[in-house]
């Protein structure tokens, strides 16, 4: 007998349905323990993860209590055994943490007299490419410092040369270490320009400025910022070098 387009259509749906269940029924046949396998590894992964950062912040805090502790041994005069305490946190995969403990040990070093150990260690730090560029600019300045003595004055220059510019933040003490380079080679010009920059500039520590302003005074350079001087009526004025030594504020 002859299906009607209704029942016709009920027949189809119905042998599609049972072809789907027969379909699903095979792919889990073939492929349900691999993906209950796949699902497994993925929540372990994921609970691997999130211990792996619960270990991480745990760790962080325990080796800043290390660094804390070998201050605090610093403080107390305590400088080898500060050393050896910072020896483990030197180490570390945490960049922060390792550039204060390399940076600690050298100034231990530094105290000993020691002064190739210390420059090494510092060496170290401005080669660590995972540590933040101001701490390696820092430990370039500290590691010629310490290597200063044994250093042409040309190496000093070329070494700290992009350092020593009022844009950056070390201009102050980099900018002294050069200007003393360009001094001990015999290029005064030079030397009084940088120091008169170092003592115009108001960003250099005070300490860094009084003696750029003595050293550029003795070569003829005037290296005394500028003085804005408050007339009577509120009105201001920047005289010049000479107008300021010539009278007093009215």
């Amino acid at each position: 007998m002859a299906l009607t387009p209704q029942n016709n259509d009920a027949f189809l749906r119905e042998v599609d349905d049972e072809l789907r269940r027969d379909q699903l029924l095979t792919f889990w046949e073939r492929y349900g323990r691999w993906s209950i396998a796949a699902i497994v590894v993925a929540l372990a992964a994921f609970a691997g993860f999130l211990y792996w950062q619960h270990h991480r912040k745990q760790a962080a805090g325990v080796e800043g209590e290390q660094l804390q502790a070998a201050y605090d041994m610093l403080g107390a005069g305590q400088a080898d055994a500060a050393a050896k305490a910072l020896a483990p946190i030197a180490a570390s995969d945490r960049d922060g943490y390792r550039a204060l403990a390399l940076m600690t040990q050298a100034d231990i070093l530094l105290g000993k007299k020691q002064d190739k150990a210390a420059a090494a260690k510092f060496a170290a730090i401005v080669a660590d490419t995972g540590i933040a560029q101001p701490f390696r600019d820092l430990a370039l300045i500290r590691q010629t410092v310490a290597e200063y003595d044994t250093l042409k004055p040309q190496v000093v220059i070329e070494r700290l040369r992009p350092l020593a510019v009022p844009a950056n933040p070390y201009f102050g003490s980099a900018g002294e270490l050069v200007a003393a380079a360009y001094l001990d080679s015999g290029r005064r010009d030079l030397a009084g320009q940088l120091f008169g920059q170092l003592g115009a500039t108001e960003s250099v520590p005070e300490t860094i400025r009084q003696r750029a302003v003595q050293m550029a005074g003795a070569m003829g350079v005037d290296a005394a910022p500028a003085v804005t001087v408050t007339r009577v009526g509120g009105s201001t004025v920047t005289p010049t070098a000479a107008q300021s030594k010539e009278a007093p504020a009215q």
